[in-house]
């Protein structure tokens, strides 16, 4: 598969306002060749999905539970974790950079985890600071500063 690995992090749940975010920063990510890696379920990471796969991208969605049938149709290579919520863990490690989109106590224990592992993450509309973690007001700037994230050499801050 090509690369980079791109994390979409963000709530669960349908959300239109969110949704439509996902699904440009979705397409956004295949657009620029990257992987979209999310948790494979539904709301933010179905939009996401969605998105990618419209522009002809590839999708990985670590799901919580046993069952590959499980994942939303829009993912191309499930993969059953059977471990809850610590999954989140598999989707930080996976992804060279993270886009969080809306979300709740998951997706910050996902931007804990990727800053705690030392990874980039970009939020989009963020409804508050986390220090280390870059904000973005459209998909295309998170997804144009996730990029620039994965380029730059570890002593920059971008």
């Amino acid at each position: 598969m090509r690369g980079p690995y791109i994390g979409v992090i963000g709530t669960g749940e349908s959300d239109p306002d969110l949704d439509d975010m996902a699904v440009a920063v979705g397409r956004e990510v295949a657009r620029r060749g990257g992987v979209l890696v999310c948790g494979g379920l539904g709301g933010v990471m179905t939009a996401a999905a969605l998105g990618a796969k419209e522009e002809g991208g590839f999708t990985v969605g670590i799901l919580p539970g046993s069952h590959v049938e499980d994942a939303n149709h829009f993912i191309d290579f499930p993969i059953a974790s059977n471990m809850g919520q610590a999954r989140n863990a598999i989707i930080v490690q996976t992804a060279h950079v993270l886009i969080a989109v809306g979300g709740g106590y998951g997706t910050l224990s996902e931007i804990a985890m990727a800053l705690k592992m030392g990874k980039k993450v970009v939020a989009l509309h963020p409804e508050f600071e986390i220090p280390g973690v870059r904000s973005a007001q459209s998909p295309a700037e998170a997804v144009g500063l996730a990029y620039q994230l994965i380029e730059a050499p570890a002593d920059i801050v971008v």
